[in-house]
């Protein structure tokens, strides 16, 4: 076989894959912008025959969708930034810092990554429940201030800085802070931007921990708002479609525009140290 004709076999199947994946999304989307029933015809339509925003006015303006809009991209935020302001400096100490046990204890994190989920959730949501936090934001953040793969990642990526940079700032008196602000943090610049979108993608779109942790509805993230509206408009395909539109969108588009930066520290994090 030709080297051309290898290439463009490749490239077909890849273009194939791509259209399979994709296929569903724009799927959704037409559906999206569908008149009220019409996604149940048979044979059911590809293209809507007249395109209308009905159903995304009624989202925002009866569903309540702009509130959980907001709540969603509120707690995904806030997880994002202290989560990266915690897992940054837990990660530089693993790689960087001498102290007892600490070979020890990265051991012990990595050992919990085999631990499921699912059976803290019970002993973390009596913990909530004694210090006041369920059924506030702070029940979905305070949970994921810190995460032992975004440790790991960190300690990965930051093993691989001179030590003679910081030995340097010692000598001319610098303290450990400064350090940390003025010349490990610059070096860590593309696995900031890796985590803060591994994070953010991990909160916007995590269903179970706030389903139980967020009892009332008005702290509903979209997800749970999705869900809720499913069981009320379980006939309305294309409202419902809407709504998965308005959940995904945001964070496809943010993928998309920083995923070379994401794959980049990634795959960098992942061969260091």
């Amino acid at each position: 076989m030709s080297p051309r004709l290898a290439k463009a076999l490749i490239n077909g199947l890849l273009i194939g894959a791509a259209a399979i994946a994709i296929a569903p999304l724009l799927y959704m989307l037409s559906v999206s912008f569908m008149p009220q029933g019409e996604a149940s015809a048979l044979p059911p339509p590809i293209l809507p025959t007249h395109p209308t925003l009905a159903n995304y006015r009624q989202l925002f303006l009866n569903a309540g969708m702009g509130r959980y809009l907001v709540n969603s991209l509120l707690i995904s935020t806030a997880i994002t930034v202290v989560s990266l302001a915690f897992n940054l400096m837990a990660g530089y100490a693993f790689a960087k810092l001498e102290f007892k046990g600490r070979q020890r204890l990265f051991q012990v994190l990595l050992g919990a990554l085999v631990i499921p989920a699912q059976v803290a959730m019970l002993p973390l949501f009596l913990l909530l429940k004694y210090m006041g936090l369920v059924n506030t934001y702070g029940a979905v953040i305070v949970p994921a201030l810190a995460t032992i793969f975004g440790i790991f990642l960190v300690r990965q990526y930051a093993s691989g800085i001179p030590d003679d940079l910081m030995e340097a700032a010692r000598i001319d008196g610098a303290g450990e802070f400064r350090i940390f602000a003025t010349i490990v943090m610059p070096l860590l610049k593309p696995i900031m931007v890796t985590l803060a979108i591994f994070t953010f993608l991990a909160a916007w779109n995590d269903f179970m921990w706030p389903l139980i942790a967020l009892t009332g509805q008005e702290h509903y993230t979209l997800p749970i708002a999705l869900a809720s509206l499913s069981r009320e408009h379980v006939q309305d395909s294309e409202l419902m479609m809407a709504g998965s539109v308005v959940t995904i969108l945001p964070v496809l588009v943010l993928f998309l525009a920083l995923q070379r930066y994401y794959l980049e520290g990634l795959l960098m994090g992942s061969v260091k140290g």
